[in-house]
């Protein structure tokens, strides 16, 4: 689908209002030749082929009221209540308020239009316009009396119109460019000490040029192991994570910095011989599947971004860098060692795992196909692959990184936002494309530009000194900023940039959290 021609206009009044706002000056590029695209701000050189850029969008004044904004009923069994619902219950709504004599106005609400998503989402409520959050804050007590969830909300934050029709944001944009014709260094995708742990962006780039936070990751021990990766992921070669569906990714080069964003599926399997068992997942908890797109999940095997789905029967196959101890609980247990021989076959999950040893967890159905395979094999090959959209599988070396992401943005240098097909859209919860696609928050965005470069974007928001941006937004900047290929990455609270061990985006949470992974830009 292409973009509609509101969309288009909308994109073209943006940056012809953003554009002579730039809150610092341009510069003078170090670099011999300039990143691509309309946009620049002020440039520093982090090391032969790798720049910094900060750009200031809008106008750094600008205002906007604060509101209340009032969770509403879906009407429909199944559906999560959220800001967007009926006409008619909108309507309901505002009159029951009113009636309590409060402020309350009723609002349609316009997405975007996307490649498979977007359009009207229905009509939200709001009460009142008060000039800081403090004076929101302190009437929200009268909304809940009269019977509705709400919560302060800074109206910058909608992503209903351009930021220019809004009061021109501000929103604050930092950019990292790596041209691989002239960079003399690593790009290193990282998680740390093991896969189920957390650090901090800052941690994870410590003495390196640069960093940004990275994909998507398991946050709440309840959706499987904080820190685990919720996507695509491969570490140095090693693929230590499955695929999202066909969710896009970013594959790295990371000895030069080259960078590609592709479409990849996974496939793990367990054989002897001409015997086999095709595998669920890898370094994950068994049964447990955030972000969904596996096989034979529920409530769906399709991609479906913040919820987990379950799986009672699984393989689930584990490396040393997974944790301290494989996931503990009923089920079956096979430890190979460096070489593929079964070194023990355990009637309960979890144990330790030493240096180049790999095991493989079965639950429910698969218990007794696993032991069947293991009974009497003195060896059993483990594979764990990506492959490419057309089929073929990702070649892999020791420098490939590939890092999760989605929605994808940009496609051969035309908008290409793919919302739904990548799990943002959710007829249980129209609050999720609503919150998460149409308003506008933190982004970290990762693509190529025309000349090849590998360039990372870190957008603030959730803030006034700096609104953010919706999806739609994400990928007009990405465009902006001469990109032919981008996806987007983690973002909200995760979003963050380090350059030379100075945090140089401002979390919306006030400070760092901690991630499952990041990329990182190191010279030699």
């Amino acid at each position: 689908m292409a973009p509609s021609s509101t969309t288009s206009l909308r994109r073209a009044a943006l940056l012809a209002a953003l554009l002579p706002a730039l809150l610092l000056p341009s510069v003078a590029l170090a670099d011999p030749t300039p990143r691509p695209g309309a946009l620049h701000g002020e440039v520093s050189t982090l090391a032969r082929g790798v720049t910094h850029e900060r750009i200031i969008l809008g106008d750094p004044g600008a205002r906007s009221d604060w509101t209340l904004q009032v969770t509403l009923p879906s009407g429909q069994d199944g559906v999560a209540d959220s800001p967007v619902s009926s006409a008619a219950i909108a309507a309901e709504a505002t009159a029951r308020l009113r009636e309590a004599g409060l402020d309350a106005r009723s609002e349609e609400v316009v997405a975007d239009a996307l490649e498979d998503s977007g359009g009207p989402l229905g009509e939200r409520v709001r009460v009142g316009s008060y000039a800081t959050e403090a004076e929101a804050s302190r009437a929200r007590g009268a909304v809940i009396e009269a019977g509705y969830p709400a919560a302060v909300w800074y109206e910058g934050w909608d992503g209903d119109a351009p930021a220019a029709e809004e009061g021109g944001g501000p929103v604050a944009v930092n950019v990292l460019t790596v041209d691989p014709a002239r960079f003399r260094g690593e790009v290193d995708a990282t998680f740390g000490a093991d896969l189920e742990r957390t650090e901090t962006t800052s941690e994870l780039a410590a003495g390196a040029l640069a960093g940004v936070n990275g994909g998507f990751f398991v946050y709440g021990a309840q959706h499987g192991a904080p820190g685990d990766p919720a996507g695509t992921a491969a570490y140095d070669g090693e693929v230590l994570s499955e695929s999202v569906g066909d969710r896009p990714a970013l594959v790295l080069d990371g000895r030069r910095g080259r960078a590609a964003v592709e479409r990849l599926t996974w496939s793990g399997r367990l054989s002897h011989g001409l015997r086999g068992l095709d595998l669920d997942g890898i370094d994950r908890v068994p049964g447990l599947i955030r972000n969904c797109g596996g096989t034979d999940d529920l409530p769906t095997s399709a991609p479906q971004h913040d919820v987990t789905c379950t799986d009672a029967d699984e393989l689930v196959a584990f490396t040393e860098e997974f944790g301290a101890s494989t996931p503990e609980g009923e089920g079956l247990e096979v430890v190979l060692d460096a070489h593929g021989r079964v070194r023990d076959v355990l009637e309960r999950r979890g144990t330790s795992l030493g240096r180049g040893e790999r095991s493989v967890q079965a639950t429910g159905a698969e218990v007794a196909p696993l032991r069947e395979l293991a009974e009497g094999a003195r060896r059993l090959r483990l594979t764990s692959e990506l492959a490419e959209s057309s089929g073929r599988r990702l070649p892999t070396t020791p420098s490939t990184q590939v890092i999760s992401g989605g929605p994808n943005l940009v496609t051969d240098g035309s908008r290409e936002v793919t919302a739904a097909r990548d799990g943002m859209v959710l007829p249980a919860n129209p609050g999720q494309f609503y919150g998460w696609v149409h308003q506008r928050n933190p982004r970290t965005i990762a693509g190529v530009d025309a000349r090849g470069r590998l360039v990372l974007v870190t957008v603030d928001g959730r803030q006034t000194g700096s609104v953010g941006m919706s999806i739609s937004e994400a990928a007009d900047l990405a465009l902006d900023l001469g990109l032919v290929d981008a996806v987007n990455l983690d973002g909200g609270g995760s979003t963050t940039m380090v350059v030379g061990d100075e945090l140089v985006s401002t979390p919306s949470g006030g400070q760092e959290r901690a991630v499952g992974d990041a990329l990182v830009i190191r010279g030699r």
